[in-house]
This record gives structure tokens, C-alpha cells and sequence, in this order.
């Protein structure tokens, strides 16, 4: 399913037109986003790629996240996915409480591919060893993007936005939900 990420509108951004995002969950335990950025990529700010390794603090430079919590209880994941390869994950037990890496998965496979007028990033995440996500439940989605400018200014995109300044955490972002896994 093709989603399309809002900018936040205290957020600026003369250099990208559209974010849209693809959702797809293969299997039960597996999930499949694709990040599809337009606008003047030259005036974006990428990081280079390197080594795929685990880094803190990606969202203040370009980065794509992805919030996920079962339709139940307040915990919820976060993943973050770097154009750089670097990637991280945590588990919050409640609103931005609780926090804590994830040990429980490996680096995601993260592709990118970019041109002048357009920027994709596909990341695939492996949910069999998280116990706060059963299968057979709904999960709620919330995808979201940071884009930094050449100007060093950043600007803020998700599915839907609170009140106020922007905050991914906040269940308003987690505006997708994902049906129970049907078992074959």
C-alpha cells in the first residue's frame, strides 16, 4: 500500500515536493517499507554510504523512521534507517518512556538509490523476535521522515501530525494500520 508523507507545517522545505512511502508485510514476522523522495536532491543534504552498523541520534540529519505498536498496550518500536546504511531500533514501554536498543534484531538490509530530482530508500525489518508485536494482532504504523537541507535546516514528514511541534512518538503518527497476519 503507497502512503504519502505530510509535512509538518512548521517545517520549511523548498527543496522537496513529495514523500511517499511503500508498505508491505510479505510474511507474518516481515516488513517492507520503501521511502520515495522527489524535489531537488541536490539541495538535500545525504549522508555518503558506508558499513551498515547500529548509530544513536540518525534523526538529526537525513533519516527515515518507522513506529510500530500492536493495536493493544502502549509499548511500541522504533526503527530509524539512515541513507548512509546506519540504522537503529528501540523499544519504548510507553510515551517516549522506557527506552531501550532493541538487541533482539539485526541490521536491516537497506537499499538507496538516487538521482537529481529523486531519492528512494527500501528497507526491509525481521519482527519474529519481538515479543510486543503477536502476529495475529493489528499494528499500528507510523512512518515519518527527517530531510536535512543544505542550508543545515531540517524539515519534518509523516503520516499525520499532532497539534504543536513535531513528535513522531505521539499516537497521532501511528496512522496506518497493518491487519492481523492471516496464516496460510
Amino acid at each position: 500500500m503507497r502512503r504519502s508523507l505530510q509535512r509538518h507545517p512548521g517545517s520549511p522545505s523548498f527543496a522537496i515536493v513529495a514523500i511517499a512511502a511503500e508498505i508491505a508485510r510479505p510474511r507474518a514476522d516481515r516488513l517492507l517499507l520503501s521511502y520515495d523522495v522527489t524535489g531537488k536532491m541536490d539541495e538535500v543534504r545525504v549522508p555518503p554510504l558506508t558499513a551498515a552498523a547500529r548509530a544513536d541520534e540518525l534523526w538529526r540529519h537525513t533519516c527515515f523512521e518507522a513506529f510500530l505498536r500492536a493495536a493493544s498496550g502502549p509499548a511500541y518500536y522504533e526503527f530509524n534507517f539512515a541513507p548512509s546504511t546506519l540504522w537503529a531500533a528501540y523499544r519504548f514501554g510507553g510515551y517516549r518512556s522506557g527506552v531501550h536498543a532493541v538487541a533482539e534484531i539485526g541490521a536491516p538490509p537497506i537499499e538507496v538509490r538516487s538521482h537529481s530530482d529523486r531519492f528512494t530508500l527500501q528497507a526491509a525489518i525481521d519482527l519474529a523476535r519481538l515479543p510486543d508485536l503477536p502476529p495475529d494482532t493489528a499494528w499500528h504504523l507510523g512512518l515519518s521522515a527527517v530531510i536535512e537541507h543544505a542550508n543545515g535546516g531540517l524539515s519534518y514528514w509523516a503520516l499525520a501530525h499532532p497539534p504543536g511541534k513535531p513528535d513522531f512518538h505521539h499516537a497521532d503518527c501511528f496512522a496506518h494500520e497493518l491487519a492481523p497476519a492471516v496464516r496460510a
